[in-house]
């Protein structure tokens, strides 16, 4: 069974509550440390209960050099930090390190506040406390994705976030990453990740487990962090070892580009257009390559060479969609969705 099941039905279901190991957060948020010095700090997707945003940022606060901790919590969600009382009101906690001068959160340096309204990021009350942040952290809902990027971007705000790799080819996110203006961060780039999920959260997919507490889990495939911190791997270059042959990189019929099945494969002395895997922005250096545009039915780049009718071949309408179409003789081969991109220096 897939994977990613349990990620279709949350969208599905509009359930969206995925609760990020507190491990994936330490890996990936080392890489960015000289950034949060001095700086407000905003969870906005998080029930502290439950939330490793929280912890970590809350733990490490005096490490960090942070100014302060703003995390808010969605309607329903436990208002005591250390029982499971359903509180009728949504909550959002602001912490400003420990005033006994300790390294461990104290209880009473928590401040605790109720939300007139329900806690969605989306409403004014939550809008003022994203002016007051630097930088946003968190595990947004994954079926309100586009929404959530797009009220980052308004407000100017820095972040770090978590979300499909397939957000990528939404035509409101990769705009902002031709533009660089939003790229991976480093510490994830292949196989999948584990999320808890609430009691309630119906269990479907195969790679699924319950913890000897009761906590339920599951496993997502392609598991990205967003973000606009600048880090070092990302103006690390992707060595390149591989020549150019017709044979192992046929030209598309439909787009003036060469096809590309693997990033590590990209040829080094190719300097023309080429079409790669969405992966490819796990390795991607701006120094090195620029993107020109995405394969899609739309053609918003203005790329596409060809569009092909009823005479060209039956699936004609396929033909047109997401990828670059390879001929080989009178058949055509369409790829998957393609990023194009083009070498700006030589290795």
């Amino acid at each position: 069974m897939s994977q990613n099941k349990d990620l279709r039905e949350a969208k599905r279901q509009k359930s969206d509550e995925f609760y990020t190991q507190l491990s994936d957060i330490e890996s990936e948020l080392r890489h960015y440390t000289e950034h949060f010095r001095g700086k407000v700090v905003y969870c906005n997707c998080d029930d502290p209960r439950v939330s490793n945003f929280f912890h970590y940022f809350s733990y490490n606060f005096e490490r960090l050099g942070l100014k302060k901790l703003i995390t808010a919590c969605y309607r329903n969600q436990d208002r005591d930090l250390y029982t499971r009382h359903d509180s009728e009101r949504a909550i959002w906690l602001e912490y400003k390190g420990n005033t006994k001068g300790g390294r461990v959160p104290d209880v009473g340096d928590i401040g605790i506040r109720e939300f007139d309204g329900d806690g969605d990021f989306r409403s004014e009350e939550c809008i003022e406390l994203l002016k007051q942040a630097d930088i946003v952290v968190t595990n947004p809902p994954f079926s309100l994705f586009r929404q959530y990027v797009a009220q980052l971007m308004e407000h100017g705000k820095t972040f770090l976030i978590i979300g499909n790799v397939n957000a990528i080819t939404y035509k409101e996110i990769f705009p902002l990453i031709k533009d660089n203006r939003i790229w991976f961060g480093p510490s994830i780039t292949s196989g999948d990740r584990e999320f808890g999920v609430p009691d309630h959260y119906p269990l479907t997919a195969a790679t699924h487990r319950i913890d000897e507490n009761g906590n339920k889990f599951v496993r997502v495939k392609g598991i990205r962090w967003f973000t606009n911190l600048d880090h070092e791997k990302r103006h690390e270059d992707l060595i390149l070892y591989k020549r150019y042959s017709t044979e192992e990189y046929p030209a598309y019929d439909n787009y003036d580009a060469i096809n590309v099945d693997k990033t590590a494969e990209i040829p080094m002395d190719w300097d023309g257009a080429m079409g790669v895997p969405i992966t490819f922005l796990d390795k991607y250096n701006p120094e090195q390559f620029e993107v020109l545009g995405i394969t899609d039915r739309d053609d918003r780049y203005g790329l596409k060479t060809k569009r092909y009718t009823i005479a060209d071949a039956p699936n004609y309408n396929d033909l047109n969609g997401e990828g670059g179409v390879i001929s080989e003789g009178q058949n055509y081969k369409r790829t998957y969705r393609r990023i194009l991109v083009r070498r700006v220096r030589p290795q």
